[in-house]
């Protein structure tokens, strides 16, 4: 009819999520914080276990998996995800699902910025990496999750060869700060702290969400 009102199932598909995030668990916090912050209501957004990072050899199988339940449901599908010690067969799945990535071989690299990542990796090969994530969860994902709790003679089994823990902090504070130095002593390793923001990640997020408003122009 010439002059009617949109229906309720017409506006409700106007305003429907048309992109999803499939992401790493690591990053789901910040996502959605960024997500609301901007008012990307056009993104959902929808994790796998950030325990994967353990077994990266299972994150190119469960992306592909996320990507073949959800293609039919959203126009647009985009990987937060950075290679993640899968040694390019999350590439590999990704080319042949046509889907795209967020660039870098880690996740720390999507905070610190590549530039910067680079150069801490330059300064000292050795280091291990923490965001706020990793932090919060670094019992269960670390401790727990290596089986250093149960097994103590573990920890120079996978930390001998590090030096220095570097925490990226997205969110800083004095509490995050006195943690991250716990941690590191808790492994036995020098301390070092970095605020980064959300850096690159927010940068690539706006990138996606530009490509999705032409793609819907």
């Amino acid at each position: 009819m010439v002059g009617a009102s949109p229906s309720t199932t017409q506006l409700a598909a106007a305003s429907a999520p048309t992109c999803l995030i499939i992401a790493c668990g690591a990053l789901a916090r910040e996502i959605v914080a960024l997500r609301t912050r901007n008012g990307w209501s056009h993104m959902d957004v929808s994790c796998l276990p950030a325990e994967l990072h353990n077994r990266p050899e299972k994150i190119p199988a469960a992306v592909r998996d996320k990507i073949q339940r959800f293609k039919g449901r959203y126009a647009h599908l985009f990987v937060a995800y950075a290679d993640c010690g899968t040694g390019g067969l999350l590439d590999a799945v990704l080319a042949e699902e046509g889907v795209e990535r967020i660039a870098g071989a880690h996740c720390y690299e999507f905070y610190a910025g590549a530039k910067v990542f680079e150069e801490l990796a330059e300064q000292e090969i050795g280091s291990f990496y923490l965001t706020d994530f990793l932090l919060r969860h670094f019992e269960r994902l670390i401790i727990h999750g290596l089986g250093i709790d149960k097994h103590p003679q573990l920890l120079p089994v996978y930390f001998g060869n590090y030096k220095k823990l570097v925490y990226l902090a997205q969110a800083p504070s004095a509490e995050g700060e006195l943690l991250g130095q716990r941690a590191a002593d808790r492994l036995g390793l020098a301390f070092e702290y970095r605020i980064t923001g959300y850096g690159e990640l927010a940068s690539s997020l706006s990138q996606v969400n530009e490509k999705v408003i032409q793609w819907q122009n």
